[in-house]
């Protein structure tokens, strides 16, 4: 396996573990019942939960293009040295941007985004080459 495609897998487990610090922090904040219900009836998740839970959309969202890049970059054999770094930097990126947007750090949180983002269009670029 690439480095590329190692890379995307760990960033896949790195959006499950998000998934669960978001899901423990809102049940803390909206209760048990209303977790496990239908949820019918929105209720805004705010705070700690909240930047949680954008940052795992963020993420989700990252993840659609790295994962294009990923896969292009490994299934058209142009793997090199450029594309495994980015692919590293888009890793440590999304997992220092866990912990910076829940405690709010700007403008860190957004140049820690860009990082990763940044690395994401350089791979899409060099699978063109």
């Amino acid at each position: 396996m690439t480095t590329e495609l190692t890379v995307l897998t760990l960033a896949a487990l790195l959006q499950i573990v998000q998934i669960g610090l978001f899901s423990f922090t809102a049940q803390g904040q909206v209760g048990s019942k209303y977790a496990a219900g239908p949820r019918d009836e929105k209720r805004e998740i705010t705070g700690v939960a909240g930047r949680l839970q954008r940052a795992m959309t963020n993420h989700f969202e990252g993840l659609i293009l790295f994962g294009i890049a990923a896969v292009v970059i490994s299934v058209s054999d142009q793997s090199t040295l450029v594309t495994q770094l980015c692919a590293h930097a888009y890793l440590i990126s999304r997992i220092l941007y866990v912990p910076a947007y829940a405690q709010g750090l700007t403008p860190w949180r957004s140049l820690i985004w860009f990082v990763g983002f940044g690395a994401t269009i350089v791979m899409l670029i060099a699978a063109l080459l």
